[in-house]
């Protein structure tokens, strides 16, 4: 429904997006994922038409928005925005806001924006004006909004970044029905990864204004193609180590490399690939001594010091599931996860 196509863009000497490719399905829900300033607002915007392409194509269910000779203004491209500001109308009602660009007769207008409300669950505010609702409520109003006039493709630039931790987690839910619903390919730009994982089919990670990874959830979390997604999804521990017969080793054991024999890398762990259990028979060469604990609700976090290559001290973290306190200064068995641990060339 919505595909780019090596769209590229520049700010003066600025290389903000550099040759994306990137097709959004119907029913699909597709995150732009990156740090500030790596190009997915200026994606976004380039696929809805507020800025003006410079090379590459936009295609909106198969024909061309821009590019090839086109460049099809916003308002007439079929598509929903939602913007981080929700960029609400001050002076009208929330009906009235929803019901804003539809046409038709006034009835028939705020009959589809009454239906709308009731989709994503805020019907009876359609009387009362945007300053006074939550931000919650207004993010849905804003949804609401752009769903209206049903369009093929939605694109949302950081929705719920404007929202507390909680509320946060509760809009993103309904909206993720909301979108699944309206069948609508939606385009997402979020900085956050577990928004992305949470809302996507798909995610693509940017960097730099180029696309470094395109996958589901699983792939790149588990399959990471380089260091910076594997950092870019949660925090990792990094060992420093060397290729032998195969494996880059660890004070754990070997991980599987496919690195040339000899060479410097680096092994990413994910503190839940860390394996503690208490140790059976004396010393053990995959002991780790215990710094401190603390539990952090869900999950426990263990700071753990471990001898690296040459005498060097690594410190490192595991985390368990719930409750678990073991006593600093105690000797624990680390085993490894190699599902989750991950060995590139060293930087």
């Amino acid at each position: 429904m919505l595909e780019l196509k090596d769209i590229s863009h520049s700010f003066g000497a600025l290389r903000a997006v550099a040759g994306v490719s990137l097709h959004v399905g119907p029913g699909e829900v597709v995150c732009l994922l990156g740090p500030s300033g790596c190009g997915k607002s200026t994606v976004l915007r380039l696929a809805a038409g507020l800025e003006r392409l410079q090379a590459g194509t936009v295609s909106i269910g198969g024909r061309v928005m821009a590019g090839e000779g086109a460049d099809v203004p916003p308002e007439a491209r079929g598509v929903g925005l939602v913007f981080q500001d929700f960029a609400l109308f001050p002076h009208l009602n929330v009906l009235d806001n929803v019901a804003f660009g539809l046409r038709g007769p006034a009835s028939e207008r705020h009959a589809r924006a009454l239906g709308v409300l009731r989709r994503v669950g805020v019907e009876d505010q359609a009387r009362r004006f945007p300053h006074v609702l939550s931000g919650g409520q207004q993010q849905r109003v804003a949804l609401a909004r752009a769903l209206a006039p049903q369009p093929h493709v939605m694109l949302l630039d950081e929705p719920f970044s404007g929202l507390d931790a909680r509320l946060r987690d509760q809009v993103r839910d309904s909206t993720l029905h909301v979108l699944k619903e309206s069948g609508a390919a939606s385009l997402l730009v979020t900085h956050d990864p577990d928004e992305a994982m949470f809302m996507a089919d798909r995610i693509a990670v940017m960097r730099e204004g180029a696309l470094v990874q395109v996958g589901t959830p699983v792939e790149l979390y588990c399959r990471p193609a380089d260091a910076f997604v594997a950092r870019f999804f949660g925090e990792t521990n990094s060992i420093p180590a060397r290729v032998e017969r195969g494996g880059a080793m660890t004070p754990f054991g070997p991980v599987p490399a496919t690195l040339p024999e000899g060479s410097a890398a680096e092994v990413l762990i994910r503190p839940e690939a860390l394996k503690l259990t208490a140790q059976a028979n004396g010393a053990d060469p995959r002991a780790a001594t215990v710094l401190a604990a603390r539990m952090l609700g869900r999950s426990t976090l263990v700071h753990l010091a471990v001898d690296g290559a040459g005498g060097a001290k690594l410190h490192l973290h595991a985390r368990v599931p719930g409750r678990f306190l073991p006593q600093e200064g105690s000797a624990w068995t680390v085993e490894l996860d190699l599902d989750q641990s991950f060995v590139f060339p060293a930087a």
